[in-house]
C-alpha cells in the first residue's frame, strides 16, 4: 500500500487559463473556499497560456496568494498542464490537483477527495456536474471498449451516482487529483496532444501500468463545458477533437483492433457530420474534417512526446 508521509503533505492546485478572465476569477474564488483536512498545506498555481486579456495582472491583484506561471504563447492543454505539474513536483508536492478554470467547487470536497487515496491509486476525480442544470452529471469517469479503445458509459450520465468511491478505466482531465508517485512512474500528459484525448491517453497508460483510477462521489464540482475551445460544436472544438482522436488511435491501436476501430470511427464521423450539417454549422463541419485529415497525416510517436516529469 502506498501512503502519504505524515510530515510532508503538500497539495498543489493547478489551473490553466487562456483569455477567460471572468471564469478564472470565479474558479479561484470558489476553490479558495474549499476546506481541506488538517495536516495539508495547499498552494494554488495559475498557468497562463499567453492570455491577452490582462488575466495575470487581475489575478495577482485579487489573489496575491496564488502563484502564477505565465507563458508567452498558448501551449495547448497538455504542455500547459505539464508545465504546472513539473513546477509542483519540483516544489515537493505529494498530491497535485489539476482542474479546468471554468469550474466551481463544493466547499466540503477536500476530505472525500483526499480520503480516496488508498492503495495503488494513481488519480482521483470528483463527481463533476453541469452548471446548468447543477444536478445533472457531466462526468464520473467511464469504461473502455477493449477493441475500439473508446470510452464507454457516456461519463455515467444516465446512471445513478454511487455513494462510495469506485474504480473506472477513464478519468476526464477536467479535474484530476494525481499522486506524486504515479506521475513519476507513468509520466505526465503526452504533449503531442494539443487539446483533447490527452486524458484518455494518460488514463490508458495508468491502467496499463497497474494503477487504479477512482471517482470520489462525495467530492463534487461543477463544469461549464468546452469553454477553452470556443464552446461545444464550435469550429475550434470540432477541429481539435477530430485531430486528437486520430492521433490517439494511431498511437494505441494494435493490428487486430483496427478491424473494429475503422468502421466505428467512420460511423462516428458520419454521425457527427450529419449533426453539424443539420444545424447549419458548415464552418464547424469543415474544421472537423480538416482535424481528422491532420490527425491522419501528423507524425505520431508511440512512446509519447515530452512526458517525463
Amino acid at each position: 500500500m502506498i501512503s502519504f508521509s505524515s510530515n510532508q503533505r503538500l497539495l498543489y492546485a493547478i489551473t490553466l487559463n487562456w483569455n477567460r478572465k471572468e471564469d478564472t476569477l470565479a474558479c479561484l474564488s470558489s476553490f479558495l473556499e474549499v476546506r481541506w483536512p488538517a495536516g495539508w498545506e495547499v498552494r494554488v498555481l495559475l498557468v497562463d497560456n499567453g492570455s491577452t486579456d490582462d488575466t495575470v495582472t487581475i489575478v495577482q491583484a485579487h489573489f496575491p496568494q496564488v502563484e502564477v506561471l505565465a507563458h508567452e504563447n498558448n501551449l495547448g492543454f497538455a504542455r500547459g498542464a505539464n508545465s504546472g505539474l513539473r513546477h509542483a513536483l519540483k516544489q515537493g508536492a505529494d498530491a497535485l490537483f489539476l482542474f479546468n478554470n471554468d469550474t466551481l467547487f463544493d466547499p466540503e470536497m477536500g476530505a472525500p477527495l483526499l480520503e480516496s487515496f488508498q492503495g495503488k491509486v494513481a488519480a482521483v476525480s470528483p463527481a463533476i456536474f453541469y452548471t446548468d442544470p447543477p444536478t445533472a452529471i457531466w462526468s464520473v469517469g467511464g469504461g473502455r471498449h477493449p477493441w475500439t479503445l473508446e470510452m464507454t458509459g457516456n461519463h455515467g450520465r444516465s446512471q445513478p451516482l454511487p455513494t462510495h468511491p469506485f474504480q473506472t478505466e477513464f478519468l476526464t482531465g477536467c479535474a484530476l487529483l494525481f499522486r506524486r508517485e504515479a506521475l513519476q512512474e507513468i509520466g505526465l500528459f503526452d504533449e503531442q496532444f494539443f487539446m483533447y484525448y490527452e486524458d484518455s491517453d494518460w488514463s490508458l497508460r495508468a491502467r496499463q501500468a497497474g494503477w487504479a483510477l477512482l471517482v470520489a462521489p462525495g467530492a463534487r464540482m461543477w463544469h461549464k463545458e468546452a469553454q477553452s475551445s470556443g464552446g461545444v460544436g464550435s469550429a475550434s472544438e470540432r477541429y481539435q477533437k477530430g485531430r486528437a482522436s486520430l492521433q490517439f488511435f494511431r498511437k494505441h491501436a494494435q493490428r487486430g483492433q483496427w478491424l473494429a476501430i475503422i468502421p466505428f470511427r467512420l460511423a462516428s464521423a458520419l454521425k457527427s457530420s450529419l449533426q453539424l450539417a443539420r444545424r447549419g454549422q458548415s464552418k464547424a463541419l469543415r474544421a472537423y474534417w480538416r482535424g481528422l485529415w491532420h490527425g491522419l497525416r501528423d507524425e505520431v510517436h508511440v512512446e509519447g512526446v515530452n512526458c517525463a516529469p
